[in-house]
């Protein structure tokens, strides 16, 4: 239940609601995390006026406002696909023209393809008003922003990355009981992160290659043990994957 709702019409008073309130607050973006939180009285800022979903490409790196949705992110043409096969495994085409990015990755789950991806792709939360940057894994780990940060107001990413991902589950369609995304830079750094379990999507390798990486997989999926498979299963469907993937990335 939602206790006060307010709608700024700029950032500055929406940091400014935020910062009284004492966390009293949450951030509103596209609304479908906090509509699965009805048990709970809450507060909240709206940001859909703030300009926030825009999608800007930098150099080699794409800017995505925080509440860009998930549809408006996959229509772009010259995002990996991987990423746009990611997005559509999230969330059906309802839920993606409103779930936003910076929302989704913050409430995110072990099981979510999205953030598998996004975390092989090393992706940066920019918090406001701090001007901080917080790595994705950081993130997922701590499930804590930087001290004295309010909202997030933009997600970064590279684009000249080669990346691969794949799902394994009970249909093509279902949440993955193990997925893996394998990215490559073009400094021949690599990294492989896995989810389909537990809390949030983990890494298994960030290395200056790629070499070890079934072994690093088969330990990270060592304790990857619930009611949807067991760790050795994991273990051996995941270094399968890992491998074929890694086999797929196109030269960067």
């Amino acid at each position: 239940m939602i206790k006060a709702y307010y709608r700024p019409k700029d950032l500055a008073e929406a940091l400014e609601i935020l910062s009284r309130t004492n966390g009293e607050y949450r951030p509103l973006g596209g609304g479908v995390t906090l509509s699965q939180m009805s048990a709970q009285t809450i507060s909240v800022v709206d940001l859909q006026s703030l300009g926030l979903n825009s999608l800007t490409q930098e150099g080699q790196f794409l800017q995505i406002g925080a509440t860009t949705t998930l549809a408006s992110l996959a229509n772009l043409d010259y995002i990996q696909p991987g990423l746009k096969s990611a997005i559509r495994l999230e969330a059906n085409n309802n839920l993606r023209q409103q779930a936003t990015v910076a929302g989704t990755l913050v409430s995110t789950g072990g099981r979510s393809t999205f953030g598998t991806v996004m975390l092989a792709l090393d992706a940066l939360l920019h918090w406001l008003p701090v001007d901080q940057e917080q790595g994705l894994g950081e993130w997922f780990t701590l499930r804590q922003a930087p001290s004295k940060a309010l909202l997030i107001n933009k997600v970064q990413i590279p684009l000249n990355v080669s990346l691969a991902f794949d799902t394994i589950g009970r249909t093509p369609d279902d949440l993955p009981v193990i997925c893996a995304a394998v990215a490559k830079w073009p400094s021949g750094r690599a990294r492989v992160t896995l989810g389909g379990f537990g809390a949030a999507p983990i890494l298994a390798l960030d290395a200056p290659e790629s070499g070890g990486a079934e072994a690093a997989v088969r330990d990270a999926l060592s304790r990857a043990t619930d009611s949807w498979a067991s760790a050795e299963y994991r273990q051996e469907a995941g270094a399968r994957l890992v491998l074929r993937l890694m086999g797929q990335l196109q030269p960067v």
